[in-house]
């Protein structure tokens, strides 16, 4: 086994299993997915820590136990399209590649989308389309969509990217309005209408162009 094929099986038995990540599917594509790969290259040697990883410009890739965590709340099934928003080099995009049927990995960095391409074909990941714009507008000409992932924390979700969730579609992302902690959510729409479960707390860094809105004082 490789250095980082032992970190990867470490990272799955020390973050992700005592972290109450159980589902099979989940811990397999972990299992199969490079994350050094996807990581900037004075980083790959701590690409399995337990933190967030600098990508630059203000973002970071997720640490894995609160990917893990959303992606086994999501429950993904092999027919579902997903929709993450604010992609960065394409490490969740590649992971849910593993659970569904067609991925759409929304990135408005130009270099962290060709960072992502490079990464997703080195891997052999042929079912993720990589689109660049606004993340807050989400990506209306796929939609709806099963899942929705933020790959980031926002202050709120907009309604403009919860109007893209299918009927019976999952959004998870971590929420955090006031810069406290964060609550990693679950959304989900049935009937047309959008229901909300807290799942855990998340110290997740906020995704540029999702910050809290600063209060008007006179």
């Amino acid at each position: 086994m490789t250095k980082f094929g032992a970190a990867r099986a470490h990272m799955i038995e020390s973050q992700l299993r005592p972290n109450k990540v159980v589902d099979a599917r989940v811990l397999a594509a972990f299992a199969g997915i490079q994350r050094e790969l996807f990581v900037p290259e004075h980083f790959q040697a701590v690409a399995y820590i337990d933190e967030d990883l600098p990508l630059g410009n203000g973002r970071y890739l997720k640490e894995s136990m609160v990917v893990a965590r959303l992606l086994q709340a999501a429950a993904v099934k092999r027919t579902d399209t997903a929709l993450i928003i604010g992609a960065g080099t394409g490490y969740e995009a590649a992971l849910v590649a593993a659970l569904a049927r067609n991925v759409v990995a929304l990135e408005e960095d130009p270099e962290l989308a060709r960072g992502a391409r490079a990464a997703l074909v080195e891997h052999s990941v042929a079912s993720v389309s990589i689109v660049e714009g606004p993340l807050t507008l989400g990506y209306r000409p796929r939609a709806p969509y099963d899942v929705i992932l933020f790959c980031g924390g926002v202050a709120e979700v907009p309604s403009e990217i919860d109007s893209q969730l299918a009927e019976g579609g999952r959004l998870l992302a971590v929420v955090n309005p006031a810069n406290g902690v964060g609550r990693a959510t679950l959304r989900t729409r049935t009937g047309g209408v959008v229901a909300r479960r807290v799942l855990f707390d998340a110290a997740t860094p906020l995704l540029p162009g999702f910050l809290p809105k600063r209060a008007f004082v006179l």
